[in-house]
């Protein structure tokens, strides 16, 4: 495993743990989350899976096929995010997060690859 492939799995990691749990209660997720039009229920799985990730791309430090899996969760992720500031018709500057992120997720998940089926 490589060091890059270990910093930006810590790095997303902690930050997919931090935004997914924020989602479960943060004033500013429910707000957000009207504001795109989903309910309250796509707020929680939405972190629910943020979190997944998260832990699994952490746990991908050691095993491989965790680090792949967890990126292509960040990938699915933060194309449905690109995909809701698209049709809320927002600005490139509100999802330039969400494509750094997908960009990293998917250097994790390339990195990772050969593990994901195995």
């Amino acid at each position: 495993m490589s060091v890059l492939s270990i910093v930006l799995q810590v790095i997303l990691g902690l930050g997919f743990l931090m935004f997914g749990f924020m989602k479960f209660g943060s004033k500013q997720m429910v707000e957000g989350f009207k504001h795109y039009g989903y309910p309250g229920a796509f707020r929680v799985f939405t972190g629910l899976i943020e979190v997944i990730a998260g832990v699994l791309v952490i746990a991908g430090i050691w095993n491989e096929g965790l680090a792949a899996w967890g990126g292509l969760l960040i990938v699915v992720t933060m194309i449905g995010a690109i995909i809701t500031h698209i049709k809320i018709k927002d600005q490139l500057k509100q999802m330039l997060m969400p494509i750094i992120l997908l960009i990293l997720g998917l250097v994790v998940l390339l990195i990772n690859y050969g593990s994901l089926f195995v």
